[in-house]
């Protein structure tokens, strides 16, 4: 039996012997390639984290004591050491999530993956357990760098400071990425920290007479890396935030366990806040993630455990691909188009464009408030700014949307990758609130393509709009081919299948088309005619759909956004405003988080499929007595007649 299999529980580590904690490290890293590599997953942030997540259970007792993770990306290594060593379901249905989650184990506290909101989680479970008298108990924040460049980690750090009497541990997992190189001056100033000569004269040094003198060495290596005594530690740095009245132990080589350890040790004798500063390196073990420059591994899907190669590649052009493309075309042709992402160049397609003009492209770090504000200012001075995010992330942006850019009526366009149901990275990434959120924002105006063609159109036309917000948005993958519209309305409204018989109005929000569709099919096969339209543009509701519904008897809206506050009401509310009693279906996402399942098999469980829909259209268009449909049969199964 392998070290690894032997450990159920974080106290199974108490025994080991350094060197069987090498061994088991080692153990750790093979098994997340080989299991990752299978499922795909986030493979070089676990792989940089192994040694420090090892040490991190040494030291402390989960979960008396509180362990979070931001982002949850790198809890891959806690989840192994505390009875989850199994990753071969990670991130399937019904099997282990990609982030920590509550309901696989008490050892998991905070389930939300967006990054920079970990300090201030410890801060309040910290002043909790001090409040309740739990002053035992500590909380043990492990942060990647790329979180501190956002604002809620700044935030939280400047209250911890003003009152700073809580057992509370900030481990500053320092690899200088965040997805990609972090950015901003922090960044700047932790690589000044890592290369410094004098820190690492000092570093050497310090280690050897560890090593060598034992307990003495000890003495002079804590007093010298740690409580920043004696002659050495004149050449240590002061801390990552001098200005703030919190202890700082480090730099600390993130993959020496007994550096690790003993600096862990010496922040737990604090009754205070204290910064541990680990430097570690992103994809460690693994030579195709070191040498991958991108993103070091980051994110990936089934690999070749041994090369690193993509064994799921596929050569169609993603909705990204698209996006990345056609934004470098209008950035030729206009010079005050200007790019802004947080944190995810090349994620959402901009690197194109930074490759080809470096000077107008601004990737700010995880910093979404601040780049929607930013580009509001950049408005101001001329230029048209598109903020490329996933949409989940827009969601932390929501008021600088509404307040900053729509109140100031900026011309601002939003392109939102991953939109609608994403699939195995679960709750917190779907992009499903981004159209109940934004449709409320007043004069925005809201896109949603159903294939390459239309994105390419949609987002020429959203950047021509320079008095308003606009939205594009698309889902994740390859992007659909080309659905062709038998017509168009002066408004814009494409009309993808006009029926004889106007029973059913099928409108489709972006990707639904396809289903709308295959509904409309099967709907003629039972004597049913369907017209389904494309709007492409949702918000607001073109006039022409509205006139549309007052021809039917029926309308039906499928979006893959939630339904509550969806383009299904937007569409009801105009309706009623225009006295059109047609009766309307919503369809879409239901009001709760989706767990972490491939996008059909969420689609399956929700009913957003074309079987699922069609049966009930059916049902009801038969029991208001449409004289040619047919009745369903006792089982309801709805086949294409062809």
């Amino acid at each position: 039996m392998t070290l690894l299999e032997g450990i159920k529980g974080p106290r199974d580590l108490d025994s080991l012997s350094a060197e069987q904690l090498k061994t088991l490290c080692g153990e750790i890293r093979e098994s997340l390639v080989r299991s990752v590599a299978k499922t795909g997953g986030h493979l070089g942030p676990n792989l940089g984290v192994v040694e420090t997540t090892v040490a991190i259970h040494r030291v402390f007792h989960s979960p008396t004591d509180a362990i979070i993770f931001d982002t949850g990306h790198q809890s891959y290594v806690h989840k192994m050491l505390t009875g989850r060593s199994d990753l071969s379901t990670l991130r399937q249905k019904d099997g282990l999530a990609g982030y920590p989650q509550r309901s696989e184990s008490v050892h998991d506290i905070v389930e939300s993956s967006h990054a920079s909101s970990s300090i201030s989680w410890a801060d309040g479970i910290a002043k909790a357990f001090k409040l309740t008298d739990q002053i035992d108990r500590y909380v043990v924040a492990v942060v990647g760098d790329g979180a501190l460049t956002g604002g809620m980690t700044w935030e939280a750090l400047n209250n911890i400071s003003d009152d700073n009497d809580r057992r509370l541990v900030i481990v500053v997992n320092d690899n200088g990425r965040s997805y990609a190189p972090t950015i901003g001056g922090l960044a700047k100033y932790l690589n000044g920290v890592r290369t410094d000569h004098n820190y690492r004269r000092l570093y050497r040094l310090s280690k050897k007479l560890f090593y060598k003198f034992g307990l003495l060495g000890r003495l002079i290596y804590s007093a010298a890396r740690g409580a920043g005594k004696g002659l050495l530690a004149t050449f240590a740095p002061r801390g990552l935030f001098p200005n703030l009245d919190i202890k700082y132990i480090g730099p600390i080589d993130g993959h020496d366990i007994v550096a690790m350890e003993q600096a862990l040790q010496q922040a737990r004798k604090y009754a205070s806040p204290v910064i541990v500063h680990a430097i570690t390196t992103k994809g460690k073990g693994f030579n195709p993630a070191i040498l991958n420059e991108d993103d070091q591994f980051h994110a990936v899907g089934k690999i070749d455990p041994e090369t690193g190669e993509a064994l799921d590649s596929n050569p169609a052009q993603t909705w990204t691909d698209v996006f990345g493309d056609e934004i470098v075309k209008i950035a030729d042709s206009r010079k005050d188009i200007i790019g802004i992402t947080g944190a995810m160049l090349r994620p959402v397609g901009l690197d194109k464009f930074a490759d080809k003009y470096p000077d107008r492209v601004f990737d700010v770090g995880i910093a979404e408030q601040h780049a929607v504000t930013s580009a509001a200012g950049m408005a101001f001075g001329g230029l048209h700014p598109v903020v490329a995010l996933y949409a989940t992330f827009v969601n932390r942006a929501f008021d600088q949307v509404l307040m900053d850019v729509a109140l100031h009526k900026a011309g601002v366009t939003f392109v939102l990758d991953r939109a609608g149901v994403t699939g195995p990275d679960g709750a917190s990434h779907h992009g499903m609130w981004d159209l109940s959120l934004l449709q409320i924002v007043p004069g925005i105006r809201i896109s949603a393509p159903r294939d390459a063609a239309r994105l390419r159109e949609e987002l020429n036309e959203a950047v021509a709009v320079q008095n308003a917000p606009t939205v594009v948005r698309f889902s994740k993958g390859t992007a659909a081919g080309e659905i062709v519209a038998v017509r168009r309305t002066a408004d814009g409204v494409d009309v993808l299948r006009d029926a004889p018989a106007k029973d059913v109005l099928v409108l489709t929000v972006g990707p639904m088309a396809s289903i709308g569709l295959q509904v409309a099919e099967l709907l003629a096969a039972q004597g049913i005619g369907a017209t389904v339209i494309d709007p492409r543009w949702v918000v607001p509701v073109p006039k022409s759909v509205i006139e549309l519904a007052k021809q039917h008897r029926l309308v039906v809206t499928i979006e893959d956004g939630i339904k509550v506050g969806g383009i299904g009401t937007r569409v009801r509310q105009d309706m009623r405003e225009a006295q059109v009693d047609t009766a309307l279906n919503e369809i879409g996402l239901p009001d709760e988080f989706l767990e972490h399942a491939t996008r059909n098999e969420i689609f399956e469980r929700v009913g957003l499929t074309a079987q699922t829909i069609a049966r009930d259209i059916v049902a009801q268009v038969v029991g208001s007595k449409v004289p040619h449909a047919r009745p369903l049969a006792e089982n309801p199964t709805i086949e294409v007649r062809r």
